[in-house]
């Protein structure tokens, strides 16, 4: 399968980069486990971030950022077979949720939930 893992990303850092990074991170945490588990990750951030920056986008929340955060994880959603929702407050996380289950896609909320595959 391939799944989002989505989670707070700006979401509680008051645009802080320090709090922001450790929110990246905690996404990224669940990366290996997922493809230890036969599956491929993805976090949207990993083609969000560079399409932003190479967009022009000066700072978070402006219209560069606006334009191409949000709808990168739309549009990945569309190849998803699943999304794994981390813990903590995150509108953007709950909007691909929300998405994710309009498309018939399987919403995890705990790594442990995650079958392993044959190609483990």
């Amino acid at each position: 399968m391939l799944i989002m893992i989505s989670g707070p990303y700006r979401g509680g850092t008051n645009d802080d980069p320090t709090l922001i990074k450790n929110n990246l991170d905690k996404l990224e945490e669940f990366a290996l486990d997922i493809f230890n588990k036969g599956h491929v990750p993805i976090v949207g951030e990993w083609l969000a971030l560079p399409l932003i920056k190479l967009a022009g986008s000066q700072k978070i929340g402006d219209e560069q950022w606006d334009r191409i955060q949000y709808p990168v994880a739309h549009r990945i959603l569309e190849k998803c077979d699943a999304v794994l929702r981390i813990e903590g407050e995150s509108k953007g996380a709950d909007q691909d949720v929300r998405l994710a289950k309009e498309r018939g896609l399987k919403i995890y909320y705990h790594i442990n939930e995650i079958p392993t595959s044959e190609q483990a």
